[in-house]
């Protein structure tokens, strides 16, 4: 009996391990921007599928560089990847990079003024000047003017700005870049500047912790991360005058022409964006996806994941404090993500 019972032991311990070691392990890395939704979904098809994916969030910058060399299965990147960055990964990789927005979100100007309890307004203008260092004081006349009865206290400014290569940098910069012009022709945009002044932060957590330590701080961070550290955010006037507050609302708004002139290729920017209820510093988050994979199971189980993100993971989006995709939109990820292939041969 106790033979019998070992050797039944012996046998399930052999499957276990059978399914253990044939089990995909998807590996990424990239923006921290997407990080709360990202650790959602992937636990949650873990635990339908089995499939682990293994993501570091080190900033878009690091995503991309990292899908480039080919050391993850995939990158993630809140700035799409520019002609020049897509061109080269071409080249090293063999195959085109696609860019498959998976949800939307907001980056807000957080500050650290116990002292206010009114909600504060900023201008484009304004955040430009703050992180150029042009308005070093919270009770400088331009804030005091876009917040009239608000007892601005006479401290100085600390800015706080990404240290590392980051899409929610890109977002910002690019939102700057539209509406102060001296940052546009001093500083620019892009997933890493020159910043003009301040303390950087590594990833979204790090700016967060910058301004939630630090009184007198104002730093741009990712909206989940605002909400999840209780910070205080500023409404921001948007390109029609009004002053609008981020939430998945706003940052829908701010999307809904995006799917009337996506670009093919779905590189679609929405910083600044038209109308009365859209929020001006919104944009999508993408995964950066080899169109061609050399491991068929995994280009197997990473379709099924988009797949599943696009039909299931949308609905986790409004309790995270992101946007879910367009209807339209995810039609055209869909398109996309049915485009991958397998050592050159179609997956279906």
């Amino acid at each position: 009996m106790k033979i019998k019972l070992f050797l039944f032991a012996a046998i399930l311990l052999s499957l276990f391990s059978n399914m253990v070691i044939g089990q995909v392990q998807l590996n990424g890395a990239g923006a921290t921007f997407p990080y709360v939704i990202y650790s959602k979904w992937f636990d949650l098809y873990n635990r339908e599928t089995g499939v682990r994916i293994n993501y570091q969030a080190i900033g878009s910058g690091a995503g991309i560089r990292q899908v480039t060399e080919g050391t993850v299965d995939f990158g993630a990147s809140d700035g799409p990847m520019s002609d020049i960055q897509l061109k080269k990964a071409k080249e090293k990789r063999g195959t085109e990079i696609l860019h498959i927005p998976t949800v939307m979100g907001a980056v807000v100007l957080s500050y650290n003024l116990p002292s206010i309890k009114e909600v504060m307004k900023l201008d484009g203008k304004t955040v430009g000047d703050i992180f150029l260092g042009k308005i070093i004081m919270w009770n400088d006349k331009r804030i005091v003017e876009l917040n009239p009865g608000v007892n601005l206290p006479h401290r100085p400014i600390l800015v706080a700005h990404r240290s590392d290569g980051s899409g929610t940098s890109y977002i910002f910069t690019n939102y700057l870049s539209k509406v102060n012009t001296e940052w546009a022709k001093n500083v620019g945009f892009g997933t890493a500047v020159n910043w003009p002044v301040g303390l950087g932060g590594k990833g979204n957590d790090g700016v967060a912790g910058i301004v939630k330590q630090t009184e007198g701080s104002i730093g741009y961070v990712e909206l989940a991360y605002a909400v999840q550290n209780k910070l205080q955010y500023a409404t921001l006037k948007n390109k029609d005058g009004y002053f609008v507050k981020a939430d998945f609302n706003t940052v829908s708004a701010a999307a809904e022409g995006a799917s009337k002139n996506m670009p093919e290729d779905l590189r679609a920017i929405l910083t600044n964006a038209p109308g009365k209820n859209a929020y001006p510093i919104s944009g999508f988050t993408w995964l950066l996806v080899y169109k061609n994979m050399n491991d068929r199971k995994k280009a197997e189980s990473l379709v099924k994941f988009l797949h599943w993100a696009m039909e299931k993971g949308e609905a986790y989006a409004k309790d995270l404090y992101y946007a879910p995709l367009p209807e339209s939109v995810i039609k055209l990820c869909e398109k996309k993500i049915n485009s991958i292939t397998a050592n050159g041969r179609a997956l279906k």
